[in-house]
């Protein structure tokens, strides 16, 4: 009876090790994640992307792997979206603004006026996105589940002319990224452009467009400082959300140590990536001057009244989502309370 008991034990032992479960944590899997920024050097690839893959494959030792394809390889920019609910992409670079129609209410990370920095806005977004009224009424029934993501320093706009009054932004052809920057730039007389990021330079060089709203990061990541003549300061005409989601069938079929591991690292590349854009985003100005582009500083009085114009175009977004039956107004306060709770240092 006694040489019975070790055995027992040892056999006890091997069903476990060979259960199904134990071979679930261990079984190697490989993730295909797909974005559509520049392979190099990119704001966000670099801090987010990156630095997730790294920590969940050190995390798992090794049993998660990924396949990066940036750039557009697996897809469009617009087309990511559905890849990546679809399963044609594992993890791929959700940018609500491509996909309006289907995710509208996170448009309130791109409204004008509400945040002062890239850590401000993203932490805010982050915080409803994860587990809060984004993630329960946007990107839940639209199949996917944010990872990390980032909010970018609020916005300027590059201009292949030379401006000194936001009068002269009147009639100009500007690149915006979706609904709430698009609704700013009609309340500045200007005309609005949908266009990928890719796609702006191309577009400034051949003149198609006068210019484009976007961070000082984000115009050297796209090498637009050649193309331009003046930029603004101190102004925060919008900006743009950008994330790295999986589905949630996708999610849902990986073991619970990966799940925990994507969770770990998914908030750390969110915190990292904003932190990154807040330290550039002086450098980048002073890259930007040193290229012999005007840095345009706008009145007292011109503040003054892009706070009122930035403030009604949150208005009005909120009630137009409410007057399609999405809860906007809702998103909007809550936004604007997780933001003013981020810069009071509340979690």
């Amino acid at each position: 009876m006694k040489r019975l008991v070790p055995l027992a034990a040892c056999f006890i032992a091997v069903l476990l090790i060979s259960s199904p479960s134990a071979q679930a944590e261990e079984a190697k899997i490989v993730l295909r994640l797909a974005d559509s920024f520049p392979a190099s050097g990119h704001y966000f690839s670099e801090p987010g992307a990156k630095y997730f893959m790294e920590a969940v494959q050190k995390a798992t030792n090794g049993q998660v792997e990924f396949q990066h394809y940036p750039a557009e390889q697996l897809g469009k920019a617009k087309d990511l979206p559905a890849l990546t609910r679809s399963g044609v992409v594992d993890i791929g670079s959700v940018m609500p603004s491509y996909a309006a129609e289907k995710m509208p209410l996170s448009a309130v990370g791109e409204l004008p006026g509400i945040f002062n920095s890239s850590c401000e806005g993203t932490l805010a977004f982050w915080k409803l996105a994860r587990d809060g009224v984004l993630a329960q009424k946007e990107f839940q029934p639209n199949g996917l589940r944010v990872l990390f993501a980032l909010v970018a320093a609020p916005y300027q706009v590059l201009m292949r002319q030379k401006i000194e009054t936001v009068k002269n932004l009147e009639g100009k052809k500007i690149r915006a990224l979706g609904s709430a920057v698009d609704l700013a730039m009609r309340q500045l007389k200007a005309t609005p452009i949908r266009m990928s990021a890719p796609e702006i330079y191309e577009s400034l060089s051949r003149g198609t467009i006068d210019g484009t709203v976007i961070s000082y990061v984000a115009a050297m990541s796209y090498d637009l400082g050649p193309l331009a003549r003046s930029v603004t300061t101190g102004q925060g005409f919008g900006s743009a959300v950008l994330t790295y989601s999986i589905s949630e069938t996708r999610w849902k079929g990986l073991p619970p140590n990966v799940q925990e591991a994507m969770l770990k690292a998914g908030d750390e590349a969110t915190r990292r990536s904003c932190e990154r854009m807040d330290k550039d985003t002086d450098t980048d100005l002073a890259r930007l001057q040193k290229l012999g582009i005007a840095a345009v500083t706008f009145s007292p009085d011109e503040q003054q009244e892009l706070v009122k114009l930035f403030a009604n175009v949150g208005t009005a977004w909120g009630e137009e989502l409410d007057r399609r039956g999405k809860p906007g107004s809702e998103v909007l306060k809550a936004y604007q309370d997780a933001v003013r709770n981020v810069r009071n240092g509340q979690p």
